[in-house]
């Protein structure tokens, strides 16, 4: 069973935000990556399929591919760092409140929300309650 890393975007203020943040970045270096500061110790795992989970304003939104972890070196301080290597491609969840933390969390697939099934450009930037009361009635 896959395990995935739960991450807080953080400045980030929608899944539009971070959508257009990381085009900026893929486009200005040929990749998508995620700079973070420690090597996870169950890499084998995490690379098994595994997905980077992103915190949006206190609930998971969105989920990314996690295709590689590279050691990269800090320009500023020479230190190593883990450059998490993301899929360009945005999955949309189920929205699931999650109460902030520091770095980033393993995250076991038993926890992990399903994903939503649908674009985002269809439901990337409905407000949680119309999202959670057309669920309810099966809309969505």
């Amino acid at each position: 069973m896959a395990l995935h890393l739960l991450k807080l975007a953080v400045g980030i203020e929608n899944i539009g935000h971070l959508r257009e943040v990381q085009a900026r970045r893929l486009a200005e270096n040929g990749s998508l990556c995620h700079v973070t500061r420690f090597m996870p110790r169950r890499a084998e795992q995490v690379l098994d399929g595994g997905s980077l989970f992103w915190v949006v304003r206190n609930f998971i939104r969105v989920r990314q591919r996690l295709l590689d972890l590279r050691l990269v070196t800090s320009e500023e301080t020479g230190r190593s760092k883990c450059a998490f290597v993301l899929d360009p491609e945005l999955v949309l969840t189920v929205p699931a409140r999650r109460r902030p933390h520091q770095g980033w969390r393993y995250f076991d697939a038993g926890s992990a929300p399903p994903d939503l099934g649908a674009s985002i450009e269809e439901f990337g930037d409905m407000p949680l309650e119309m999202a959670a009361e057309l669920r309810a009635l099966g809309l969505i």
